[in-house]
């Protein structure tokens, strides 16, 4: 009875220990301040833009960094970011509303920003508020660097 009780203390022990550290994580990234929510599906070459799905689409943090938008996966303890967007290589393509399955996938009021980022197609999925300070992002770039915002 009391190694049971044990076993569970300890279970509980670890998961609040689990919540604690990824509650601190998603804290230490947004401490820096330049954050937003930003759900990204990476090189969807095969999915046409008139049927677009639900699949593939990771919910995640970005971060302005310079001249980079660093962005991490939110359900990963992991430091750093899984994906780093730098202003010279991201090309708007197009800006579209969800569509069908996508509409559960995202975050309610998101908007599907259709970008080539050095050869492979990435759609960034985020609040019309940080869409605007995305696209002011990029056209804030350096005199002399191509900056294709559509």
């Amino acid at each position: 009875m009391a190694l049971a009780l044990w076993l569970c203390g300890s279970f509980v022990a670890l998961a609040l220990l689990a919540l604690f550290v990824f509650g601190l994580r998603r804290r230490l990234i947004q401490r820096s301040g330049g954050t937003f929510d930003c759900s990204l599906r990476w090189d969807v070459a095969g999915v046409e833009a008139s049927e677009p799905t639900g699949r593939g689409w990771s919910y995640g943090i970005a971060r302005y960094r310079g001249d980079r938008v660093e962005w991490f996966r939110v359900f990963s303890y992991a430091p750093r970011p899984r994906r780093l967007l730098e202003r010279e290589s991201v090309e708007v393509l197009e800006r579209r509303v969800p569509k069908g399955e996508e509409e559960l996938a995202l975050l309610s009021g998101a908007v599907v920003l259709v970008c080539r980022l050095r050869g492979a197609r990435v759609e960034l999925a985020m609040s019309e508020d940080a869409l605007t300070g995305f696209l002011a992002w990029l056209e804030a770039a350096p005199p002399g660097q191509r900056v294709n915002v559509a």
